[in-house]
């Protein structure tokens, strides 16, 4: 007989180590309780091992729809994208100005005030703030499909009226409004993106949202250079209305979409989950029979969620920066963080110094393509350089190319002549080039690894806010340091920006991990296990490790994993 001062749980494991008939200790129900959760744990263990070995060609062969899938998802992205630069673009666009500007008689022209052009560049931000919040309440209840497809409805509605806009304190409202949709997709296509694919494939479908914001601001720019010479009245309105080309058939695609097989399991929907799944695989050499993968699939997720639920009541905001979280969230916050106080808003004013040497503002929009097409180039890099990099090698290089870039940047700065201000734009392109192959795409895919799996929606959209944040900062503070009528720092200003990328540097050297190869249930027991930044690429971890399990769930837990599996089971009979 066991000792009754023993923890329950620790008899019920030593239990699975002696003879199975004995009625000592469990009586018959239990034992079979405990057997059929070792199968069950055994399942999942060995799914999580072919998922961190698979590779490239394997993952593209057996999850080919789920990486289709996940594509037409983050293909939102480019609305987000297009919108933003069409916005920040649309300040030199003359019938633009005219429309919503003032004229200045001194100068004898039309110019957005200032102070419109800060709020209107805030406005988008603000929008996206609380639709980020909103996207997290809502998926929770609802799943992603449905939220994205509302979201894109939304930017339909929402679209007639920065077209119709008849002033700017109406054009700033769509703004606003429009943020809230972009909100929702700014989150949930990198989680879907995370969610639906293999550990192998994790990097590409993440980064690609990456390239989606570069497309989308390609494609405004090359309409905005073919409009200028346009004497069309009103040819402003042209750009707005191409972006109700978008909404509707990426509806469509969301909906023929399956949703996340993990929202479907946290909600307790194992059955639609393991259908999901059956969507998102194909049967090849590798997986003759995707029924089998399948199942071993919802038993590692069941497994992953039970044994986070076990240490976690909760998947509110708060939850992310409970003590058991708190390290997650902060790491995640700070990298999307990075991404945006490093640079990446000064390198959007490289057209802004090859006007100062003397380059039109035809030329300019052709400088600001070659400038779009560098960063789509550097997105695609980033993914031949994954191949061989981590991902924080690749993070962590490219912010500290970054910071001598921009430091140098700054150098030239201090000399007064037009060659200086071409040297600021080449280097500025360069800068893209660099960011867009490192800091830019992996942080989207950093993001979605870092939160557990239970607040990964929740802990993205804190992130992203936190981004958010910082990009109204800066929407303030950027036209002060370049004005020479204000601050007047101009190309000085890469000191400001190169000194926040040194520092960034230090902090990603002690705070970020490296998670490439690592499963979700490998990156819960390394942050579980307190194991620091640097020590995370060479610990071996044992996940689902049944002692553990049973000792962290508990009887009941246990009892539920197998109940669970059962009306799963007869729920595919019955169909």
């Amino acid at each position: 007989m066991a000792d009754k001062n023993q923890p329950k749980n620790a008899t019920l494991f030593e239990t699975t180590k002696v003879d199975t008939n004995s009625n000592d200790s469990l009586d018959a129900e239990t034992q079979d309780y405990i057997a059929k959760f070792l199968d069950i744990s055994q399942n999942a263990k060995e799914n999580d091992k072919q998922d961190k070995h698979m590779s490239l060609k394997e993952g593209l062969k057996t999850f080919p729809k789920a990486a289709m899938w996940s594509v037409i998802l983050s293909t939102a992205i480019i609305m987000e994208g297009y919108d933003v630069n069409l916005l920040n673009s649309f300040y030199s666009f003359p019938d633009f100005v005219r429309k919503f500007g003032e004229y200045y008689p001194d100068q004898d022209k039309y110019e957005v005030p200032a102070k419109w052009q800060t709020a209107l560049s805030m406005a988008v931000n603000i929008g996206e703030i609380i639709g980020l919040f909103l996207a997290g309440i809502i998926s929770d209840r609802i799943g992603y499909r449905k939220t994205l497809i509302g979201a894109l409805m939304m930017v339909t509605g929402f679209i007639f009226i920065v077209f119709f806009a008849p002033n700017v304190q109406v054009l700033l409202v769509g703004e606003i409004l429009l943020g809230l949709p972009w909100g929702a997709f700014q989150t949930l296509t990198v989680s879907y993106a995370s969610e639906v694919c293999p550990t192998v494939l994790r990097l590409y479908l993440t980064t690609y949202v990456n390239a989606c914001w570069v497309i989308g601001q390609l494609i405004s720019s090359c309409i905005l250079k073919g409009m200028l010479s346009s004497d069309m009245k009103d040819s402003y309105k042209v750009p707005f209305a191409l972006q109700w080309m978008w909404p509707i058939p990426i509806a469509i695609g969301v909906f023929l979409a399956p949703e996340s097989p993990w929202w479907l399991m946290k909600v307790g929907r194992a059955s639609e989950a393991k259908k999901s799944i059956m969507r998102l695989l194909s049967e090849n050499e590798h997986t003759p029979d995707k029924e089998i993968l399948a199942n071993a699939m919802v038993d590692k997720m069941k497994m992953t969620i039970k044994e986070e639920a076990a240490v976690q009541e909760g998947i509110s905001y708060w939850d992310a920066f409970k003590p058991q979280n708190i390290r997650r969230t902060r790491v995640t916050c700070f990298t999307w963080l990075v991404q945006n106080i490093t640079g990446s808003a000064f390198m959007g004013y490289s057209t802004y110094f090859y006007v100062n040497a003397g380059l039109s503002t035809s030329n300019s929009f052709t400088f600001s393509i070659i400038q779009y097409v560098l960063g789509l180039v550097g997105t695609l890099l980033s993914w031949f350089l994954s191949q061989r990099f981590g991902r924080f090698d690749i993070f962590f290089g490219g912010l500290c190319t970054q910071a001598v870039i921009l430091l140098v940047t700054g150098c030239l700065g201090t000399v007064k002549s037009a060659g200086a201000s071409w040297g600021v734009g080449s280097l500025l392109l360069l800068f893209t080039f660099v960011y867009d192959s490192s800091v830019g795409p992996i942080c989207y895919c950093l993001v979605t690894e870092l939160p557990s799996t239970q607040l990964r929606t929740k802990t993205v959209i804190l992130a992203r806010n936190l981004y958010n944040l910082s990009g109204i900062v800066i929407a303030i503070i950027m036209p002060y340091m370049l004005n020479p009528t204000a601050w007047g720092w101009g190309a000085k200003t890469g000191f400001f920006w190169g000194g926040l990328a040194v520092l960034s540097s230090i902090w990603c050297w002690f705070e970020m991990p490296e998670t490439k190869g690592r499963t979700f249930a490998e990156l819960d027991m390394l942050f579980t296990q307190g194991v620091s930044a640097r020590k995370f690429k060479h610990t071996e971890v044992d996940v689902f490790d049944v002692g553990h399990m049973m000792e962290k769930i508990g009887q009941g837990g246990i009892r539920d994993v197998v109940e669970d599996k059962k009306a799963e089971t007869m729920h595919v009979e019955r169909v």
